[in-house]
C-alpha cells in the first residue's frame, strides 16, 4: 500500500499580538438611561464600569483589519507571510462571505485560506487550536487568528439582563513556526443540550419581512412597533453563571495538566471576560498564587465575546503585567455551550 506523504512536523508559538478598541466609551450611567438599574448594581453583579461601542459605520471587518495589522507588525511580518486567516465572531452580519476572507484581502494576505469560526465566546481559543495544528502539521507557516465582535448591533438596549454586558472590539495574534513549543494541547468541548442558555432570539429566516429602519433606530420600541423582530442576543444569566463557575475551572486545570505545567508556573491567567465574579471563582478553584496576574479587562471593556481574550491579553502585555516569554493560561466559554482552553507562551 502506498503511503500518503505528509509535511514535516513543526512547533507552533504565538509571535505577535494586536488589538482594536473603539474610541466611544459608554459608562454605566449611560446604560442606566436605557434600563432601570444603577452603576452600583452593575458593578456588583458583573464588575463592569465602562464598555466600548464601535461607530455605526465601523464593522467587524474594519476592527479585525486594524487588530490583525498590529499583530503582524508585532510579529515582524507582512500580509504576504500569512497562509491562513481564522476569524472568530458571532456578530458579522453577513451569512456569507466570511469576514476572514475580506480581512485577508485588506491585509494583503491573498491567496491565504480564510474562514470564520462560530463558537461564541470560546471562538478565539478554538482559533488558536486550529492555527497551532495547521502550523504543527506543516499546512501553514503563519496563521492570523482574530477574535472580533460588534455586539452593539445585537444588544437590546431595553433588556435589563443584557444591556449592560455586551461591547465591541477586536484582538488578534499570529501563530507561526518556532524552535520550541509555544502552544499547549487544547482541552475543548461542547454541550448542545444547553444551547438555549445563550442564543439569538430567533433565526434570520424569520426576518423575511424585516423591521423598518425607524424601528431599528428607535430608543423606545413601543413607539414604532415590531422592533423585537430583530434577533437580539439573549441569555439565561444565572444558569450560565453556575455552569461557568462550576464546570470551567476543571477544564482550565485539564489544560494545565495537558501542557505539563502547574498553577505556579503560570504568569498570567486570561479567561473569557464575561463576569468578574466568575473570574474570581475560577481563580479560587484553580488555587492560583498571588504571583499570577489575573486579566480583568472586563472592568473597562465589557463582554466582547470572541474578542475578549485577545483584548485582555494585549492589555496585560502592554501594561507590563504579562512578561515577554511568560506562560499564559487561556480559557473561553459561552454560547453553544462551547468551551476551549490552552496554555501559550507569550511572544
Amino acid at each position: 500500500m502506498t503511503a500518503i506523504k505528509t509535511a514535516a512536523t513543526h512547533q507552533a508559538a504565538v509571535l505577535g499580538v494586536g488589538a482594536h478598541r473603539p474610541p466611544r466609551i459608554i459608562d454605566n450611567e449611560e446604560v442606566c438611561t436605557w434600563i432601570d438599574s444603577s452603576d452600583e448594581w452593575i458593578q456588583q453583579r458583573t464588575g463592569i464600569r465602562t464598555r466600548r461601542w464601535a461607530a455605526p459605520d465601523v464593522s467587524v471587518v474594519d476592527m479585525s483589519e486594524d487588530a490583525g495589522a498590529k499583530a503582524l507588525a508585532a510579529a515582524g511580518l507582512g500580509g504576504s507571510d500569512v497562509d491562513a486567516v481564522i476569524l472568530a465572531t458571532v456578530s458579522h452580519p453577513y451569512q456569507t462571505p466570511a469576514a476572514a476572507a475580506v480581512v485577508a484581502h485588506r491585509l494583503g494576505a491573498t491567496p491565504a485560506a480564510a474562514f470564520d469560526v462560530s463558537a461564541g465566546c470560546a471562538g478565539f481559543c478554538h482559533g488558536i487550536a486550529l492555527a497551532a495544528d495547521l502550523v504543527r502539521g506543516g499546512t501553514a507557516r503563519n496563521v492570523l487568528v482574530v477574535g472580533a465582535e460588534k455586539l452593539s448591533d445585537f444588544t437590546d438596549k431595553h433588556d435589563r439582563s443584557t444591556a449592560f454586558l455586551f461591547a465591541d472590539g477586536a484582538g488578534a495574534v499570529v501563530v507561526g513556526r518556532a524552535e520550541e513549543a509555544g502552544v499547549g494541547p487544547t482541552v475543548w468541548g461542547s454541550d448542545g443540550g444547553q444551547a438555549d442558555l445563550i442564543r439569538s432570539k430567533f433565526p434570520w429566516t424569520d426576518l423575511r419581512t424585516p423591521a423598518t429602519d425607524a424601528a431599528l433606530a428607535a430608543e423606545d420600541p413601543a413607539e414604532v412597533g415590531d422592533v423585537e423582530r430583530w434577533p437580539y442576543l439573549e441569555q439565561q444569566g444565572q444558569s450560565v453563571f453556575r455552569w461557568a463557575v462550576w464546570q470551567m475551572a476543571p477544564v482550565a486545570q485539564a489544560a494545565l495538566d495537558a501542557a505539563g505545567v502547574q498553577a505556579q508556573d503560570i504568569d498570567v491567567f486570561v479567561p473569557h471576560q464575561a463576569n468578574a465574579r466568575i473570574i474570581d471563582a475560577m481563580v479560587k478553584q484553580l488555587k492560583l498564587p498571588d504571583t499570577v496576574h489575573i486579566a480583568r479587562d472586563i472592568v473597562d471593556s465589557g463582554n466582547t465575546s470572541a474578542a475578549s481574550i485577545p483584548l485582555a491579553l494585549e492589555r496585560a502585555m502592554a501594561d507590563g503585567d504579562a512578561p515577554a516569554g511568560g506562560l499564559a493560561l487561556l480559557i473561553g466559554y459561552g454560547a453553544g455551550l462551547s468551551y476551549a482552553a490552552q496554555v501559550v507562551r507569550l511572544p
